[in-house]
């Protein structure tokens, strides 16, 4: 297909999209402050933006965190992927929990629009990473409250948009709460508690992991990977096969690593200064995977001079480790997703029990929103975000990088020239060395 050809091909342009991210209904710029919702009642009205299985599963999440809260829109890339989210939500959740008309049921990239221009009081953001900024900025725009998917960007343009769109939201007392559940488990609580009142002194170095198995295996082939089908075009099949691609997921250190990175900054305190990374591509060969790399390696230095050093890998055969340890001067810290003790002079291990995090987020977010004091997690997911894209960048061009650098003056933007369902051929594969830093 020439290049001319392309230009006529209906869709929307990058530009488009952006506009349509700003466009809301007239009601919805004169609601007020965003802390009365669904007309001053307890109920609260939420769509959901993006019905793949962590959307969904957010949707679910929320309903059960708190009473009086009802699914009320819906909207998605894919129809299929509508449909099978509304059957998934009609076994898990009562009938008065779900209540989507046809009329609030939409597809298509402008999905994310209608959604937020129902009568709704929050969203769920849980499209593909890249798609988040320009949601979070229309959300923000039309007064709604938000939870959003992690990670939030996929390069430093889309971290600086969604830093601005935080802002925006803290001056309109809007809520966000992103999903690092980790820092709404107990665990995790109680022992950043203790690392932040000195029980291991002052941090001097750490490690995390997300270590875990090749991503297409486990019948991957219908749960994970979708083969290219004859009736699907290029854009088509990147946006169902996401995970697989940097521009719509940021690779999987910034889709999922991002978790124990995120993890590491609450404990120092800080986002890192600088980082020196590297990774590839050894098992995923094949072109039908992508171009994402599948393991890394990421030193990360922090303002106090602690070094961290983070690793992730998607492979089958090897073993695996998810989790954070933090060392300071007067003992270490061990954090998964199940456990959390402290070793040295100020020994603790957590035996409470925990209730769901992927719950407990939400509930937090609501009891906020009711109380009149929202959450604003947005500016802090936004620089763990950053802080993954930074090693990712690093480690595919092969550059030490500052996070001043990165943050200021990196024009990196991965979105493609238009958003049609037509022609996108994959960006190759990133080659250290060669690859050049923007």
């Amino acid at each position: 297909m020439n290049m001319k050809k392309k230009e006529k091909e209906p869709g929307i342009s990058r530009r488009d999209f952006i506009k349509a991210s700003s466009t809301v209904s007239m009601a919805a710029m004169i609601s007020g402050t965003g802390i009365l919702f669904a007309s001053g009642s307890d109920k609260i009205r939420v769509g959901l933006i993006g019905c793949g299985g962590r959307g969904t599963g957010a949707a679910i999440d929320c309903v059960n965190s708190s009473p009086n809260i009802v699914i009320t829109a819906m909207g998605d890339l894919f129809k299929d992927r509508l449909d099978s989210s509304l059957n998934r939500l009609k076994k898990k959740l009562k009938k008065e929990n779900l209540l989507v008309s046809r009329d609030a049921f939409f597809f298509g990239f402008d999905a994310f629009k209608k959604v937020i221009a129902c009568d709704v009081d929050m969203v769920i953001l849980g499209a593909p990473p890249h798609f988040r900024p320009e949601h979070l900025k229309a959300a923000v725009e039309a007064n709604k409250h938000i939870f959003m998917e992690k990670p939030v960007a996929v390069d430093p343009t889309g971290v600086r948009s969604i830093i601005t769109s935080s802002n925006l939201a803290e001056k309109k007392r809007l809520a966000i709460v992103a999903g690092t559940q980790r820092r709404h488990q107990a665990h995790y609580l109680e022992i950043m508690k203790r690392i932040h009142k000195g029980a291991i002194g002052e941090i001097v170095s750490g490690q995390c992991y997300w270590n875990m198995g090749a991503l297409w295996v486990q019948r991957a082939w219908e749960n994970w990977f979708y083969r290219k089908s004859k009736d699907w075009s290029d854009m088509e099949w990147h946006c169902r096969n996401w995970l697989f691609l940097t521009w719509l997921s940021g690779d999987h250190i910034v889709e999922q690593h991002v978790h124990n990175l995120d993890v590491i900054n609450w404990a120092i305190g800080s986002h890192p200064v600088k980082c020196t990374g590297m990774g590839g591509r050894q098992v995923r060969t094949a072109p039908e995977y992508g171009n994402i790399f599948d393991h890394f390696a990421i030193e990360y230095e922090y303002p106090n001079g602690a070094r961290v050093m983070s690793m992730c890998r998607q492979t089958s055969g090897c073993s695996n480790n998810v989790s954070e340890r933090v060392i300071g001067t007067k003992g270490s810290t061990y954090t998964d997703s199940a456990n959390g003790y402290i070793q040295g002079a100020n020994a603790f291990k957590y035996e409470d029990e925990s209730p769901n995090p992927y719950v407990q987020e939400h509930t937090d977010l609501i009891k906020s929103i009711r109380n009149g004091k929202p959450l604003n997690e947005g500016k802090r997911v936004a620089e763990s975000t950053l802080t993954a894209i930074m090693g990712r960048m690093s480690a595919y061009t092969g550059r030490s990088l500052s996070w001043d650098w990165v943050m200021k003056a990196s024009k990196l933007d991965l979105s493609p020239p238009r958003y049609v369902m037509g022609e996108l051929p994959v960006r190759p594969v990133a080659v250290p060395g060669e690859t050049q830093l923007i």
